[in-house]
């Protein structure tokens, strides 16, 4: 892999969400350069919801090496999105982009079928798309905000598995995206927070539920990695130095975290489910 540097986070800020790869200084270390594959995932289907960059677009790159075909699922994003698809097609793997809104239950059951049609079938899901607003206060949250970070992260995660279980078979796997703000909580970012615990017990519920199935589900709790998403998200105060204050004195990268992606997706983890990792850069947390 790439080698990581502690290297300083610049002020920088960008003013819609979900963000865009291009005006990032450093670039993300999202290509998934220097990972060596296995065949872990060979001749596999995959659903990777917020695909288009950063986390979403290592794990479709991760996944396209270790031999899936790829959907991406993502908002509008568009130049992002096509740049994913080509580095997807240059490891020889399929890859359909489907633009949308996941929050919107009446867009996600035709994308599901266009994928799964064009994928011509479905083995794995990852639940990736997110949203975030900080806020200072509880009384700075309107009910619309709240109500859109549910609908993106929690309830758009909810309708686009209904849509998917429906092409699931034994030994498919659904790994889904929270955040160690699940676990330690975050006072600017109650209602994202909140969506992340509920993620948590989302994962461990549904792999119970679909464990007759034989369809494993587990989740990856990333800490602070530098996506689109924080320079989106954050003024720029925040953003600089940002993931500095982790055990290991840096942000994470993409690249770091879609590994976890794919165990979960693989074989590799065939006795685990309803279980959470963390990659968080030493991040101390429970469950």
């Amino acid at each position: 892999m790439t080698e990581r540097r502690a290297a300083k986070i610049p002020a920088q800020k960008q003013k819609s969400q979900p963000g865009k790869t291009k005006p990032m200084r450093p670039q993300p270390q999202d290509s998934m350069e220097g990972y060596k594959a296995g065949g872990k995932l060979e001749g596999k289907r995959a659903i990777v919801t917020g695909g288009d960059s950063g986390i979403g677009r290592a794990i479709a790159i991760g996944f396209a090496k270790e031999g899936a075909d790829i959907a991406v699922f993502y908002c509008d994003e568009h130049a992002d999105a096509k740049k994913t698809k080509q580095m997807v097609e240059a490891q020889g793997r399929a890859c359909h982009l489907y633009d949308g809104d996941i929050g919107d239950a009446g867009w996600c059951a035709p994308a599901v079928e266009a994928a799964v049609k064009a994928l011509g079938g479905l083995d794995i899901l990852v639940n990736n798309a997110a949203e975030q607003h900080p806020r200072e206060r509880l009384e700075d949250i309107s009910p619309e905000q709240l109500e859109r970070t549910f609908r993106t992260n929690l309830f758009g995660m909810f309708h686009v598995t209904r849509a998917a279980l429906a092409h699931m078979k034994k030994g498919a796997a659904i790994v889904n995206t929270t955040s160690v703000t699940a676990y330690r909580g975050s006072g600017h970012l109650i209602d994202y927070a909140s969506t992340k615990g509920a993620i948590v017990a989302f994962t461990r519920s549904l792999a119970q539920n679909l464990a007759d199935r034989r369809i494993r589900v587990n989740a990856v709790a990333p800490g602070p990695i530098w996506t689109p998403l924080i320079p989106a998200s954050f003024d720029e105060d925040k953003v600089e130095g940002f993931g500095s204050d982790q055990p290991l004195g840096r942000v994470g990268q993409p690249d770091e975290v879609a590994p976890s992606y794919i165990f979960l997706a693989s074989e590799d983890s065939s006795y685990m489910t309803g279980q959470v990792l963390h990659p968080n850069g030493g991040e101390i947390v429970n469950g």
